[in-house]
């Protein structure tokens, strides 16, 4: 059974590369939503003042993986403690954010949250929003990782995601990146 999420974690380039290593995920797609702007670019976005978000869309089946469990990736994938920062990634579109679809999907998502609290010190900051329109980002932020893994940025902040992903035991592969 097919089923979808929609996150944002920081940089979707990030987010992209984690979740696409998930068991049960079936395809993940970069883009944006949450702003005011129809249709926006990723220079748009960029601007900060579309008030987008950098976000993935997870496609998954959901009788290998429940949402809980993508949650879980969620949450340990990004700093969901840091307000509209990942790093050096520093603005709006980079917000620790859950767009449900569905009341089980918010009631699911806010569990989980409080059920994560106890791992950080500092207080989780994401917000949980109801879902309005997914624009898909341009051709060359999707698949990003994939297609430059020795690029700086791929090897400083996502590789390591991917180590860490790895430790948790739920690569498709099995390996830690």
């Amino acid at each position: 059974m097919s089923a979808n999420l929609i996150v944002g974690g920081g940089c979707f380039w990030c987010t992209e590369a984690v979740f696409q290593r998930v068991k049960g995920v079936l395809s993940v797609t970069s883009g944006y939503t949450g702003g005011n702007t129809e249709n926006p670019s990723y220079a748009d976005i960029c601007s900060g003042v579309t008030n987008h978000a950098e976000v993935v869309s997870v496609d998954y089946d959901a009788s290998q993986i429940s949402l809980k469990e993508l949650l879980k990736v969620f949450w340990f994938s990004h700093d969901p403690t840091t307000l509209n920062q990942q790093g050096n990634d520093v603005g709006t579109q980079y917000r620790s954010v859950i767009y449900f679809q569905n009341e089980e999907e918010r009631t699911v998502a806010e569990f989980s949250k409080e059920e994560h609290q106890s791992f950080f010190t500092n207080p989780i900051v994401t917000k949980i929003e109801p879902l309005e329109t997914f624009w898909s980002a341009e051709i060359e932020h999707q698949n990003y990782y994939n297609r430059h893994p020795s690029q700086g940025y791929c090897q400083i902040m996502i590789a390591p995601k991917i180590y860490k992903l790895g430790k948790l035991g739920i690569l498709k592969d099995g390996s830690d990146g």
